[in-house]
């Protein structure tokens, strides 16, 4: 079982200098990875589903991985996850390739159709048409880190007759994982992803998309040339190594727990408990 946690850049961690130190004692204590959450805006009050307080410091995923990549050798930096219909995949494209550049190849592309309709409201996304944009989106990110002359013609995106530079250092692109708890999110993990990222599902909620996923690959709806899928995610309660042997019974290969620390010191100590699950 791989181990990570999630919470890099936000937070206690979304002051830049408790980040590094974290970031830091991830890779010294022997975790995998560490991954950043996205919010661009909050509602302000905060009103349900909205997952935090509007004064929440979210630095931005692809800054703060990056900077994190300056102060770290061979920890994985994983987007847990970029909001994908609300960003412009070209551009997007370029800031990731940049990163896994950068970085020497580290970057885990964690991407979600989303779910806060203010948060679209005020980014003018399109709220209701989240999925096939994110599906498209992911398509034509795909054509830019691969194709020698990309172009890709959809519904909301379309180019030709361009180059994007960099290419990523990973190929033929960085591992794309795909979130999301239902249904949707499981076909999309199998038609496009190299990955399933599931937030804070416990073990039934794990199964049943997991269940999901085998089934649509089952079905036909995988490419041959993505091959096996990896299974990540965010478990609901604190792990120890009975949870790890209960989510790995089920498939998964990543737990990501949750950076749920008030303070630096409780961070700092959080690290060095999940690596000490690594040390048996």
């Amino acid at each position: 079982m791989k181990i990570g946690f999630f919470g890099i850049n936000f937070g206690v961690c979304g002051d830049p200098v408790a980040m590094i130190q974290v970031a830091k004692a991830a890779e010294q204590a022997g975790l995998e990875s560490v991954w950043t959450g996205e919010h661009v805006v909050l509602p302000d009050p905060r009103v349900a589903p909205s997952p935090s307080e509007p004064q929440t410091p979210f630095l931005d995923p692809v800054v703060a991985l990056s900077h994190i990549a300056a102060h770290t050798v061979r920890l994985r930096l994983g987007t847990g996850v970029i909001i994908l219909p609300q960003r412009n995949p070209v551009v997007l494209a370029k800031e990731l390739a940049t990163l896994d550049v950068v970085s020497g190849g580290r970057l885990l592309f964690g991407l979600g159709a989303g779910y806060l309709e203010p948060e679209f409201r005020a980014l003018g996304a399109p709220f209701e048409q989240r999925g096939a944009v994110t599906d498209e989106a992911i398509e034509a990110i795909k054509a830019l880190w691969r194709m020698e002359k990309p172009t890709y013609q959809g519904r909301f995106f379309s180019f030709g007759g361009i180059d994007a530079q960099p290419r990523p250092t990973q190929k033929p692109h960085p591992p794309i994982h795909v979130g999301g708890m239902s249904r949707h999110g499981a076909r999309r993990a199998a038609r496009y992803g190299d990955g399933w990222y599931g937030f804070r599902t416990d073990l039934e909620a794990t199964k049943r998309s997991v269940d999901w996923i085998r089934g649509y690959i089952e079905n036909g709806d995988r490419p041959s040339e993505l091959g096996d899928l990896e299974i990540s995610v965010t478990p609901p309660i604190p792990i120890s190594k009975e949870v790890i042997r209960q989510y790995a019974d089920i498939g998964v290969h990543r737990l990501i727990p949750w950076l749920n620390a008030p303070t630096l010191d409780d961070a700092l100590r959080y690290v060095d408990e999940l690596g000490a699950l690594l040390s048996d």
